[in-house]
């Protein structure tokens, strides 16, 4: 690898000592980096040569002592062509480290790995979620089970983690451990995350993720049509725990809200907006992204139901949410016996908001993008893509647009204007 190198031995005139004499200092430089070693001898600033990076004079003393920093200076040239033999990445500081006999630090990939995750667990609930927290760990596990796996060790330096350290590890990822493609690129992502770590504490020169590229398959998203979401809207329940769950699941479909976020809801998330109408006031757990929603009346009519609820009184909930286990363990009996033959879980109500209640009844796409909380417009993009009915109903209007236009225009002329 080509670097730059340099060297710059000067006198620190900011340290003179009580004699008139200041420290003499050599300056490395590689790539743009700097580091300064003290070359323990000093000597009055009006004898130092600048330009030639001597001590000026003739006196024996005077040559001893810019032999020895001649000396000095060469065994830096020494231990910069000793590094070079050995193949490894120099910088100043290691080459410093060099001279001074002083070994750098090694940072192992699993040590810094596991002190980013308890970090993360300190912050869970308050800029992490718990899921992300999760998601970490089983990243980390299967790291670990991949160095055991290909290099029978525990732990390995960061600095020789390399582009074919990744494309091995997503190998591993895609056959060891059965990853589809998205979870094994989900999973290289948070490895990305830890070489970002490094590479911004300069413990990595080089990013192995430079010409890396991975990409998610786009996943068809389900959602309910308007015959499924009558169905189950209409659908009369005996047994009270069922007909909850659907009446939630119903809420987040008329709103838009995850599951965690429809469970952090509280009265005081309903307020006025700026129509004089009832809106949600909240924020995304996943994303911290603000999400304003106009309150349509079938979700005001669920909130008025459960207002009264002992769940509600006990916890401060705006409506009483069951685990989300239990919620899509539920809401697939809530399918059999709707006859819906999709698998229904509570992300699908997100889906159905998107889908069937705006996009389809013509709500532009930056407000539904807006109310979903979504960061960029394209993530909002995937629902539109869906829609063919949508589109049949777009381009039906056109055509009866052009035909009345061509109707107008046929008119004119016989009228002759």
């Amino acid at each position: 690898m080509n670097q730059t190198f340099s060297l710059l031995i000067y006198v620190k005139k900011s340290k003179e000592n009580a004699n008139g004499e200041c420290p003499i200092y050599l300056r490395i430089t590689i790539d743009g980096q700097a580091t300064e070693i003290s070359v323990k001898r000093t000597v009055k600033p009006s004898q130092w040569n600048s330009k030639g990076q001597k001590v000026s004079g003739h006196t024996e003393a005077v040559k001893m002592l810019n032999h020895y920093i001649k000396t000095f200076e060469q065994q830096v040239h020494n231990a910069h062509h000793e590094l070079m033999k050995e193949g490894v990445t120099i910088t100043s500081e290691i080459l410093k480290n060099k001279l001074t006999g002083k070994n750098s630090k090694s940072r192992m990939l699993i040590s810094v790995f596991k002190d980013h995750n308890t970090r993360m667990e300190a912050l869970v609930g308050k800029e992490y979620a718990k899921g992300t927290l999760t998601r970490y760990r089983t990243c980390l596990s299967h790291l670990q089970e991949f160095l055991k796996w290909k290099f029978n060790v525990s732990d390995i330096e960061i600095t020789e983690i390399d582009h074919a350290f990744i494309s091995d590890f997503e190998f591993f990822l895609r056959t060891e451990k059965s990853c589809a493609n998205n979870s094994a690129v989900k999973y290289i992502k948070n490895f990305g995350k830890i070489i970002r770590i490094c590479l911004a504490n300069k413990w990595l020169t080089y990013d192995p993720f430079l010409c890396y590229d991975s990409k998610f398959v786009e996943v068809k998203r389900d959602f309910l049509d308007e015959q499924e979401l009558f169905n189950l809207a209409n659908k009369e329940f005996e047994i009270e725990r069922i007909a909850q769950v659907r009446d939630i699941f119903l809420f987040s479909c008329y709103t838009g809200l995850a599951y965690i976020d429809t469970k952090n809801l509280k009265r005081s998330n309903i307020g006025v907006g700026i129509d004089g109408n009832k809106w949600i006031f909240t924020s995304r757990q996943k994303t911290k992204t603000q999400s304003n929603i106009p309150l349509l009346l079938q979700a005001e009519e669920i909130i008025e139901k459960y207002k009264a609820h002992p769940h509600c009184g006990v916890s401060g909930s705006l409506l009483p949410v069951l685990s989300n286990q239990k919620m899509n363990s539920y809401l697939k009996e809530i399918a059999d016996l709707c006859q819906i033959k999709k698998e229904l879980t509570f992300h699908i109500a997100r889906h159905t908001f998107a889908t069937t209640i705006t996009l389809s009844n013509g709500v532009p796409i930056e407000s539904v993008s807006k109310m979903l909380g979504h960061k960029s417009i394209k993530t909002t993009q995937h629902y539109a893509k869906i829609l063919d009915a949508k589109v049949s109903v777009d381009m039906n209007n056109l055509q009866l647009t052009l035909n009345k236009k061509k109707v107008m225009d046929s008119q004119s002329e016989k009228l002759g204007t």
